[in-house]
């Protein structure tokens, strides 16, 4: 059985849901990236988005732009990314790790090359944000061939069709992005989202995990009461930009209080 599937099995289980922190690979520095990996899971991240820094990454706030940026620079690229994660493996064999990020480094290493490498480094997940799933039939299928799971965004405009193409090529769980804009913005209507994600449920029997304006352990509280995982971003890349390598035990404590919350949503 795949570790994302067996992570959300064991949390369901236990009635918790699954707390998903993202950070951007290489960033404030290659060296740095697996120690606050580490630091994450410590701090009791279930499953780690690990971001594959691009240049164009028209989905993300100023943050995580910032953050691609500065791993640019040190000339991070998807195989160091991918050697990052083999590198965490050797302390961590069962938290499953998902690569998120953009088409084209994929595109340029092939499909196929490319779900063999990451399979072999011990990558559970990907998420292409600019590769929609009426596209995606050839990595989702290379992917699965590989043991991956293909995972996919929703949003609030998502038209039902698209659901669907989804529901045929996710596996894993599905990352519903509760504000319309970029990564970081805006405020939550839990109202809002709670009513789209049982729109969702009617279409879907995989996971939802929603992410995009968490910011802190009563918004990652209030996600929790509703959804089957909370994925934080730029708060956790905030504080990588803030205290770079010295981060990690600012990274662990925060998932802390942000687990403590969650684990409170419901009793």
């Amino acid at each position: 059985m795949h570790r994302i599937q067996t992570t959300f099995n064991r949390l369901a289980a236990q009635n918790k849901q699954a707390l998903i922190p993202f950070i951007t690979a290489g960033d404030p520095h290659p060296a740095a990236t697996v120690g606050l990996m580490h630091a994450l899971v410590a701090g009791g991240a279930d499953i780690v988005e690990l971001g594959v820094p691009f240049s164009d990454p028209m989905a993300d706030g100023p943050v995580i732009q910032k953050a691609s940026e500065r791993a640019l620079a040190h000339g991070v690229s998807l195989s160091n990314v991918l050697e990052m994660v083999r590198d965490f493996r050797r302390r961590d064999a069962d938290t499953p790790v998902v690569l998120m990020g953009y088409a084209n480094p994929v595109e340029a290493m092939g499909y196929q090359t490319f779900a063999e490498a990451a399979a072999h480094a011990g990558v559970d997940g990907v998420l292409t944000v600019d590769l929609p799933p009426e596209e995606a039939g050839s990595l989702a299928g290379a992917l699965k061939q590989n043991g991956l799971d293909p995972i996919f965004l929703l949003a609030p405009t998502t038209p039902d069709s698209r659901m669907d193409e989804v529901a045929k090529h996710a596996s894993g769980y599905v990352y519903y992005v509760s504000l319309k804009g970029v990564t970081g913005a805006a405020t939550l209507d839990i109202a809002s989202v709670a009513s789209k994600l049982e729109a969702l449920r009617g279409r879907l029997s995989l996971p939802i995990g929603v992410g995009f304006g968490i910011r802190d352990a009563a918004s990652a509280q209030a996600v929790a009461r509703i959804a089957d995982a909370v994925i934080i971003g730029s708060r956790l890349v905030q504080e990588v930009e803030e205290h770079g390598a010295d981060a990690a035990p600012r990274l662990t404590a925060f998932l802390r209080e942000v687990r403590s919350a969650m684990d409170a949503a419901r009793p």
